[in-house]
């Protein structure tokens, strides 16, 4: 059963390898996007552990909805609304409950996903963050290492697509040949909860 510490740890993980991978992100952006997706995730994760450590909510769900708005308010562009859906979502999903289990964590995190492609318009082969989160919330039931592995093999199969959504569609058949920055990001998103547990 996992508690809001773990998911604290979480968001501190996520942050960390954000910061950490902030130039590859947005380096992966400069060709297909804006050129800031690691620095807007960066400032948007940086502003989540500063508010999770000022208020330290006490439930799952808390962490993860006060997350969500923090990210929506502070982060531009389209990655601050689609990441801070998915985690209030999530949050909302997991209601008041002291611990939950890896079982739950997985269907509330699946009705986040389900949010993000509401708001977005995506489906799985647009190549966006669904590419990644689809397959790791499929395979979370396993591990979260196995979520992980989803993600990460998710995230790299977005380079032979041609993007559908979102600003690198514009591109047409340019964003062939580019891994998919959002994918990316979600995938250490996922990372951070093999970590967030230890396993």
């Amino acid at each position: 059963m996992f508690d809001a510490d773990f998911f604290r740890r979480w968001m501190t993980a996520t942050a960390t390898s954000v910061d950490r991978d902030a130039e590859r992100l947005t380096a992966l952006d400069s060709p297909i996007g804006d050129a800031d997706h690691g620095s807007n995730l960066r400032r948007g994760f940086t502003a989540v552990t500063a508010t999770l450590d000022k208020e330290a909510p006490d439930t799952p769900g808390a962490v993860l909805t006060l997350a969500g708005g923090q990210l929506i308010s502070t982060v531009g562009g389209a990655s601050g609304p689609l990441y801070g859906t998915l985690l209030r979502r999530t949050g909302k999903a997991l209601g008041d409950a002291a611990e939950v289990s890896q079982e739950q964590l997985a269907e509330a995190l699946r009705t986040g996903v389900d949010a993000v492609r509401k708001l977005g318009g995506a489906a799985p082969g647009d190549k966006t963050m669904v590419d990644a989160l689809v397959p790791a919330v499929d395979a979370l039931g396993d591990s979260f290492a196995a979520a992980r592995v989803a993600a990460e093999k998710g995230a790299e199969a977005t380079v032979p697509l041609r993007a559908r959504k979102g600003r690198a569609s514009y591109l047409g058949e340019r964003s062939i040949g580019h891994q998919d920055p959002g994918a990316t990001s979600a995938a250490l998103l996922v990372a951070a909860l093999e970590e967030a547990a230890g396993e």
